[in-house]
């Protein structure tokens, strides 16, 4: 039905080839490294790592010339500081209440090299407060001296990322200690 109405609008307009039609836009093809500095600025709309931003580029089928051009740009001017990075993951997850072991976890799956982690996980505050409070809630109404209860918040910490010291002293103040039967 669409067809015969566009053929009979064309032929009212006296226009059957459809020369009246405004020409239809051509997108020059960009270059490709134009391309990748595009998609680079797009991705970069929040931080990454520049492994992150290497992969996700390597994903677009980028060349590898082309991203370590695009790569050194974003360092130069600043787009891409994995230091800076490696500052803003451990706050966010010590925000969350997260411990050491889950922010080192995060900072190695986001592709933050090494030799940044030490910096930023500095940064952390100390962790006894929300270590408590993660306790107390965990072990609500229910007896501390329980060894299942208790086995059950210290696994809840340890895979939040909590050290098995910080959890023995968490459960010594809360008045339950995990050396006793």
């Amino acid at each position: 039905m669409d067809e015969q109405y566009k053929y009979t609008v064309r032929s009212v307009m006296n226009d059957p080839a459809g020369e009246l039609e405004p020409p239809k836009k051509r997108r020059t093809p960009e270059e490709p490294l134009e391309r990748t500095k595009k998609w680079a600025m797009d991705y970069l709309a929040r931080p990454h790592s520049e492994k992150e931003l290497r992969d996700k580029l390597a994903g677009k089928g980028c060349s590898q010339e082309d991203i370590d051009t695009v790569t050194a740009l974003c360092i130069d001017y600043g787009f891409v500081n994995d230091a800076e990075y490696a500052g803003q993951i451990a706050r966010h997850y010590a925000a969350m209440g997260y411990g050491p072991g889950r922010v080192r976890t995060e900072l190695r799956r986001r592709g933050v090299p090494p030799e940044y982690w030490d910096e930023a996980l500095a940064e952390l505050p100390e962790g006894t407060e929300t270590i408590d409070r993660l306790l107390a809630a965990r072990l609500r109404g229910k007896d501390p001296r329980d060894r299942k209860e208790r086995d059950k918040a210290a696994a809840a910490l340890f895979r939040r990322g909590y050290g098995w010291d910080d959890i023995r002293s968490a459960l010594r103040r809360y008045g339950a200690d995990m050396d006793e039967e």
